[in-house]
């Protein structure tokens, strides 16, 4: 197998108004056996065609909330914040990936993101709108915002796999124990996208589209995990292995 090149959706703070990375996600790829390449938040169609052909996969990074214009939505809360263009260009390297069949794999945001881009919804606010409908039902509370660190030694509670799913498949675990930290979750599933796991509250914590040789997503974070977690590294090897024969 080829070593693959993955393009990594790029970071960006409003603050500091500048580009940035977790080192989880490149180091992750790089134990896998890739090398990962940081896209421009900038990068238009034209500049994307340049470099398209020499990347073999996608991984898609947690970060700023969809813009919920994209799902057809007005902000909740009303004052939250977005990043265009993250959503410009990551709506534009998903379709590549789509049409082209491409691997790719989102985390947290990049599960969101993913839904958003096959037509589907998202729960813009946990607490507010999902949490607030379940107090009236038995579902359990969970907490899905947890405070750092992030790492395989703090994690936050379960999530349950699907037998029938690749990632049962990948793991050989009905459950497994993961790190929390979003606000916003799927709601309405996008078109074509299959559920593969989800907490015990009911949300969606692993979406796959069976009709794409790997297009995969999760809503925890083992960009944190992968130096102890195994369930964390395959994951990564499962992108790089799946980006090396494309």
């Amino acid at each position: 197998m080829k070593r693959p090149v993955i393009g990594v959706m790029p970071l960006y703070d409003d603050e500091k108004d500048s580009f940035w990375m977790v080192p989880g996600y490149f180091e992750g790829l790089e134990e896998a056996g890739a090398i990962p390449l940081m896209l421009s938040p900038n990068l238009d169609e034209e500049g994307f065609s340049h470099i398209r052909d020499m990347i073999d996969g996608y991984l898609f990074t947690g970060g700023h909330d969809v813009n919920p214009a994209l799902y057809g939505e007005k902000p909740v809360p009303e004052d939250e914040a977005f990043c265009d263009r993250r959503d410009r260009l990551e709506m534009m390297v998903f379709k590549w990936c789509d049409q082209q069949d491409i691997p790719a794999l989102g985390i947290c945001r990049g599960i969101q993101l993913f839904n958003v881009a096959r037509g589907g919804t998202l729960w813009q606010d946990i607490p507010s709108q999902f949490q607030k409908q379940a107090c009236s039902s038995s579902v359990p509370l969970i907490r899905h915002t947890m405070a750092p660190p992030y790492d395989e030694n703090h994690v936050e509670h379960l999530v349950r796999i699907a037998r029938s799913s690749p990632l049962h498949q990948l793991l050989k675990l009905d459950e497994i124990s993961v790190n929390s930290y979003h606000h916003q979750a799927v709601r309405q599933i996008g078109s074509g996208l299959v559920p593969m796991a989800w907490s015990d509250d009911g949300l969606v914590e692993a979406l796959y589209a069976p009709d794409r040789h790997f297009l995969w997503a999760v809503q925890w974070h083992p960009e944190f995990m992968y130096r102890e977690d195994k369930n964390a590294r395959l994951l990564f090897s499962a992108l790089a292995e799946a980006a090396g024969h494309s």
